[in-house]
C-alpha cells in the first residue's frame, strides 16, 4: 500500500494559508450580509464552505482561531487525567469480574 504523499494528484499545488486577520475580516463581511456568500468567496479567492467553517470556528473559540496540532496544555492534562481514570476503572472492573467468578465457584 502506498503512502498518502506518493500518489498526489497535483504535486505542484500548494496548500493555501490565510492569516487570522484575513479570516476574521472574511467572516465579518459574511455576517454583514451585503453580498451573497458565493460572490464573497469568489472575490476573496476561497471556497464558500470555508467561509462558513471559519465562522463556526470563531463562534466556538470565542473569536480566536486555533492552530492545528497539539491540544492546549489544559486540554492535554484533562485528556491524560481521563485516560488514567479510564485505565484505573477498567482494572477495577477486571478485578470485580474475577472476584465474582471466584465467589460463584465457592457457593457451589
Amino acid at each position: 500500500m502506498a503512502s498518502k504523499g506518493t500518489n498526489k494528484v497535483n504535486p505542484e499545488r500548494q496548500r493555501q494559508r490565510f492569516s487570522p486577520e484575513f479570516k476574521r475580516e472574511a467572516v465579518r463581511l459574511l455576517e454583514l450580509g451585503q453580498k451573497p456568500a458565493t460572490q464573497l468567496a469568489l472575490e476573496l479567492g476561497v471556497a464558500r464552505n470555508r467561509l462558513y467553517k471559519w465562522q463556526t470556528q470563531l463562534k466556538e473559540n470565542g473569536g480566536v482561531f486555533r492552530t492545528p496540532g497539539r491540544p492546549k496544555l489544559s486540554e492535554e492534562s484533562e485528556l491524560s487525567r481521563l485516560k488514567r481514570e479510564l485505565k484505573r476503572v477498567t482494572e477495577e472492573l477486571e478485578i470485580l469480574k474475577k472476584a465474582e467468578t471466584y465467589f460463584a465457584k465457592q457457593r457451589r
